[in-house]
């Protein structure tokens, strides 16, 4: 009798350690694999149904992502890539999303070269594998110099000339030497408004190169994803965000999986901008730093900053307002959008700021009230360093809002002398996340609240020399609370502008 239940005894612990184990392994394959779902929904959500034939540089990129920054978390994501041809034309969506539903495949043997067009934006993100770019094609400066060394410098020579063949990609010569033809870029890749359509010059020059054909050398082949972006207007914080946001929708609708490098194909100096592109992705390189032919296995061409919506809506009626995700997620809406949130986030988490949801809160130190400032700084080669006022009186107003201020001690306001041009991006992005209250005279640094939180409060003073809509546009698009003063010329008289603030500043309860 003993003998049988030491038997069974050692029958029941076998099966515990055994039901343990396996409980164990159980639970850290769960852990494992809803780590990779939750990445997979926040990056990529769907594949949008291309066949592996059709694009293999996916597999290329996930066998080298070492080099590749994950895509952050972002508390305002929704998925970009469900279903495109879903999108109603002119809708937020199309103008701020995924509106990139025809899709036009222009080569698939040998390399591969598709378009993404929009009707809403009129525009496309092509994109293409076995694409070889030749430096030494594109007529430009060499770009990236600081603005010192190259002082008086024409614009003309730092924008990108393509002569034939400046890029080609591999595939059948018998369909035709030039990859497309008038056209094809007349129809997907309209000048539009744009005076020198770079973007447009670039496809133009991509000559067709034979499958068996030796010309096809390259010094360095980069297997992973890489953006080809041109810019204008390069030093001026407003037209880089409409530059930024291109590249990051280009990157979203390709469905990227992780962050991608970026080729700067314009020969334009170095700016202090220059900061947020490298925080935003992979890497960043001009393309004259390559002193020989580059072959990218994947190639994504990013719109002009010219084709956004953001700079679209200053001439045509976009109307959209500001939501949160959770909220269009559960009750969908073709007049709101969460888009710009979710790229003021993504500028956020690339310089390390938490953005997530349920970050835990600061123990309440007041509210930060921050005052854009305009200051005197050298922006580009052709530049005297002196900017044009658009507020002939912002030291008083400032020295108001400051005695203001100290009369109120009560409220715990922090005042914030927002000298950007003394600031690195990253100083600058903090002070608008941080920010309660931000105000400012017309200007392109005003273009940082989209970067700014949900419940920041928006006062612009605006000069009747520059009454444009720019920044009402972000702050109804990212569903902030805007108010505006409009003067009668540049001066502001205190009185006014401190009636203003001290009524938001009720409403935060001082």
């Amino acid at each position: 009798m003993n003998k049988t239940h030491s038997k069974l005894l050692k029958i029941v612990i076998s099966l515990f350690a055994l039901n343990s184990l396996s409980l164990c392994l159980y639970f850290s394959s769960h852990h494992h694999n809803s780590n990779n779902k939750q990445e997979e929904y926040h990056s990529s959500l769907t594949s949008n149904d291309r066949s592996h034939t059709e694009n293999n540089s996916n597999n290329n990129s996930n066998s080298n992502n070492v080099n590749l920054k994950a895509w952050p978390i972002l508390p305002s994501y929704l998925p970009w890539t469900q279903n495109p041809n879903k999108v109603t034309v002119r809708s937020c969506e199309a103008y701020f999303g995924n509106g990139f539903s025809r899709r036009i495949d222009v080569l698939s043997s040998g390399g591969w070269f598709r378009c993404l067009y929009s009707e809403t934006l009129r525009s496309s993100i092509c994109e293409g594998g076995s694409v070889r770019m030749v430096p030494e094609r594109i007529k430009m400066s060499r770009g990236g110099e600081r603005i010192e060394e190259v002082i008086g410098r024409s614009e003309e020579e730092e924008l990108p000339d393509f002569e034939n063949g400046a890029f080609e990609i591999l595939g059948s010569t018998a369909r035709s030497k030039w990859l497309v033809d008038e056209g094809f870029l007349d129809a997907f890749v309209p000048d539009g408004s744009v005076m020198r359509h770079t973007m447009r010059g670039l496809i133009r020059s991509i000559r067709v190169v034979d499958n068996n054909s030796k010309e096809f050398h390259c010094d360095l082949w980069i297997e992973e994803p890489t953006l080809l972006v041109t810019r204008f207007e390069y030093a001026n914080l407003f037209h880089t965000i409409t530059d930024w946001y291109s590249a990051y929708v280009a990157s979203r609708v390709t469905d990227l999986p992780y962050r991608p490098h970026l080729i700067f194909v314009d020969g334009h100096s170095r700016t202090p901008l220059e900061g947020t592109w490298k925080a935003l992705f992979s890497s960043v390189r001009y393309a004259k730093d390559f002193s020989g032919p580059v072959c990218l296995r994947h190639a994504i061409l990013v719109p002009l900053g010219y084709e956004t919506a953001l700079f679209k809506g200053l001439t045509e009626k976009i109307n959209c307002q500001g939501a949160s995700a959770h909220d269009l997620w559960q009750n969908p809406d073709d007049q709101k959008t969460a888009r710009l949130s979710e790229f003021g986030e993504m500028i956020r988490a690339a310089f390390d700021f938490p953005v997530s949801r349920h970050r835990a809160e600061k123990p309440f130190s007041g509210h930060n009230v921050l005052f854009v400032r305009r200051e005197d700084y050298l922006a580009h080669p052709r530049h005297v360093g002196k900017v044009e006022s658009r507020l002939s009186n912002e030291q008083e107003v400032f020295d108001s809002l400051q005695t203001w201020v100290s009369n109120h001690l009560e409220c715990k306001v922090n005042l914030i002398n927002g000298l950007f041009a003394h600031m690195s991006m990253k100083e600058q992005v903090r002070a608008v996340q941080d920010a309660s209250v931000i105000i400012g005279a017309h200007g392109a640094g005003l273009t940082h609240i989209v970067s700014a939180t949900p419940k920041t409060i928006i006062l612009e003073i605006i000069s009747s020399y520059f009454r444009r809509p720019h920044f009402q546009l972000i702050a109804e698009w990212k569903g902030l609370e805007y108010h505006a003063i409009n003067l009668d010329g540049s001066h502001a008289h205190p009185s006014v502008v401190i009636d203003r603030f001290s009524r938001i500043m009720k409403s935060l309860g001082c």
